[in-house]
């Protein structure tokens, strides 16, 4: 039957349920306290700039709902997309790249030709991932990323174990959960062929599906209110209320602290556990580069105290913006103390250290840097998350929501799907 849904945020997880509660028939009311869709994941204005998003997202063939949702907004990934296999590459040229075919023996295959690693090395690494997938990819027992591989070669911790925690989990392996990390692998690289490549985007994040839900709902006659952030959510005669306004079901798709401000009356344990989480920050170094562009779109950098950035994004071979990289860096919190500049300046030198041949001129140009103080949850071990139902007819979206994912865009996307479909069973 449909419901009159409140969906309170529109970033990719509130678009994703409004776009889903309105193919199942319900009629949405979008709140949203920005001008603007997208949260975290948008393209902002740069003064005397090109439009820059505020963060890169490395998104995999595994994100199965996104894809789905850009489909039926019209947003055809195979335009929108650089698809291309897993490939971790160092600009020295060492690193480990997967072709397509079966997952498990294409793993096998790009460990076995990893540039830069010893026999030893590529023995150890394709041991451990056996014992991993007869176990059934379940934790053996650990807490941390890093005690799961405390066996496994310095090289291919740093090279590999490394980069993939902090891309995935925005956590550093010390302190990262090995539960989350374990079923991130069992996804990505060993479930399905394709479930790996990764999906670099062609445009800007808002264009990439924002913008396109947005006009999607418009078409399709949902009530968006942007710019408006709400004040209260109530319960009277067995409805409830957004701002006065008579709904049968809410979706809280805001951030976690917001959904705590508006969830705390009807509970205050769920209210307590979102507003704890705390949060691990991502910043982003947009640079001019000169006349020769990376080799790959997408190159990996060993990262280091004094170096920050884990991976570099030739904007230029992505159909972006002509002569611009942007430099990644995961797990910021100490740079936030530093400072937003001196991130700016270490990741200038880094980039003419790494990449000469592309920042040969110094001072390397700066074009933007921003900084997501509350990027991602720090994915720990035991981390208690809030669950979906907050009270009847009240639910909760968003990454942070409890699950088996850690925070990212399919989180998001995964969480608003199930939080719709609650709608009609209550139970799941």
């Amino acid at each position: 039957m449909a419901k009159n849904v409140a969906v309170i945020g529109a970033g990719w997880a509130g678009l994703a349920g409004a776009v889903q509660a309105v193919d199942l028939g319900h009629r949405v009311t979008l709140y949203e306290m920005a001008a603007h869709g997208g949260g975290r994941a948008r393209s902002v204005a740069v003064p005397h700039g090109p439009e820059l998003d505020n963060g890169q997202h490395i998104m995999i063939g595994a994100y199965s709902e996104t894809l789905r949702l850009m489909r039926l907004v019209g947003r055809d990934p195979q335009l929108a997309f650089d698809r291309r296999p897993l490939e971790l590459m160092y600009p020295d040229g060492s690193g480990l790249r997967m072709p397509r075919g079966p997952a498990r023996v294409m793993f096998a295959w790009a460990v076995l030709r990893a540039r830069g690693w010893s026999w030893r090395e590529r023995w150890a690494l394709l041991t451990q991932a056996l014992a991993w997938q007869r176990a059934g990819m379940r934790n053996p027992g650990v807490d941390t990323v890093e005690q799961l591989c405390a066996t496994l070669p310095a090289r291919v911790r740093a090279d590999l174990i490394d980069p993939l925690c902090i891309a995935a989990l925005n956590t550093p392996a010390s302190q990262a959960s090995a539960t989350v990390f374990l079923r991130v692998l069992k996804d990505a690289l060993f479930a399905t062929p394709g479930g790996s490549d990764l999906l670099l985007p062609r445009s800007g994040l808002s264009a990439l599906f924002p913008a396109p839900a947005l006009a999607w709902l418009d078409a399709k006659g949902a009530v968006r209110k942007l710019a408006h952030r709400v004040q209260s959510v109530r319960r009277t005669n067995g409805r409830w209320q957004v701002d006065g306004e008579p709904f049968d079901a809410v979706i809280l798709a805001c951030s976690a602290v917001e959904a705590a401000r508006l969830a705390a009356p009807f509970n205050a344990e769920w209210a307590l556990q979102a507003a704890a989480l705390i949060y691990e920050p991502i910043g982003t170094v947009y640079l001019r580069r000169g006349t020769q562009a990376l080799e790959r779109p997408m190159v990996s950098l060993r990262s280091t105290p004094a170096y920050p950035a884990q991976f570099a994004f030739d904007l230029g071979l992505l159909g972006q913006h002509a002569d611009v990289v942007a430099f990644v860096v995961s797990g910021a919190r100490v740079w936030i103390e530093r400072g937003v500049s001196a991130m700016t300046q270490a990741v200038q030198q880094q980039a003419m250290q790494a990449l000469p041949q592309s920042f040969a001129a110094a001072p390397t140009a700066a074009l933007h840097t921003t900084m997501e103080r509350r990027a991602t949850f720090a994915c720990t071990p035991q981390l208690l998350r809030p669950a979906m139902v907050v009270a009847s007819g009240l639910l909760a979206a968003g990454d942070y929501v409890e699950g088996p994912y850690p925070a990212t865009l399919e989180g998001s996307v995964r969480a608003a799907v199930r939080a719709v479909r609650a709608l009609d069973h209550p139970t799941t």
